[in-house]
């Protein structure tokens, strides 16, 4: 078995571009191959997890299989061994509706025989208004929906359907808009608004007024989802792309880290 490398970056991203690859192609066996044994595929994050690979080739059978998936990425970024796509992807359903969703894709991988490999896959999107963009699509959306709910009980199972209610439930608008103003408050220097939240760079855990020190003069863009428990956004620092990670364990805004490199 050959030793583990060092994480370097095209290695990295290129064990993850092979993830839409296999999708795009409908490779179901190269999908799945990519993922370690007990890899959890969290698509929305918010929902049930999937954990291991017979799970996860059940997802693949309900959300990938049926449909045509096309990625639109606007940023890769690397840090560690982590890999977060700041994208929209369109889904053509079997019904011909098409729908556009955008997200933040988090891959954290490993070294596993001789490869690195997914061993975490968190899909940050929006359930609710995915839903109402596909329904907005007229009968083919519709037709489209009753479909999904079939193929939900069909390869998830009751549990696995009633599973994919958590995506809904979660810190919704509330929690989008307290993220949302705590990272423009970084981002104008004002390490006040984060008392209570414990921050994190790339380098590690700092302290509020170190965060906002560096994500001063930043852009936070227009796109910020929550799902689940987390709320994720999109920021420029320069002409650098970012990620901003918000958690909720309760109603406040507990953690704050930033994903760059």
């Amino acid at each position: 078995m050959a030793p583990e490398p060092a994480p370097a970056r095209d290695d990295l991203l290129t064990a993850v571009l092979a993830s839409p690859a296999a999708v795009a192609a409908k490779d179901r066996a190269g999908w799945l191959a990519l993922f370690t044994p007990e890899a959890v595929v969290a698509d929305p994050v918010g929902s049930r997890p999937h954990v291991g690979l017979d799970a996860i080739g059940r997802f693949h059978d309900t959300f990938i299989a049926p449909n045509t998936i096309t990625f639109e990425p606007e940023a890769d970024i690397v840090a560690g061994r982590t890999v977060l796509r700041d994208l929209a992807i369109t889904i053509r359903m079997s019904t011909g509706a098409t729908v556009l969703v955008p997200m933040h894709l988090r891959y954290d991988l490993v070294w596993h025989e001789d490869a690195w490999r997914i061993a975490q896959l968190a899909a940050h999107w929006e359930f609710t208004p995915m839903v109402l963009r596909l329904l907005g699509t007229g009968p083919r959306g519709l037709g489209a929906g009753t479909l999904l709910g079939g193929q939900l009980l069909t390869h998830l199972g009751p549990g696995g359907a009633l599973g994919m209610l958590g995506a809904v439930r979660g810190v919704g608008s509330r929690g989008r808009r307290s993220a949302e103003r705590a990272l423009r408050a970084a981002a104008d220097g004002d390490a006040a608004a984060l008392a209570g939240v414990a921050t994190e760079l790339p380098t590690g855990r700092v302290r509020p007024t170190e965060f906002a020190a560096y994500l001063r003069g930043a852009t936070i863009g227009d796109k910020v989802l929550a799902a689940g428990r987390t709320v994720t956004a999109s920021v420029r620092l320069g002409d650098r792309p970012a990620v901003a990670i918000a958690e909720f364990p309760g109603r406040r805004l507990a953690t704050l880290r930033l994903i760059a490199e």
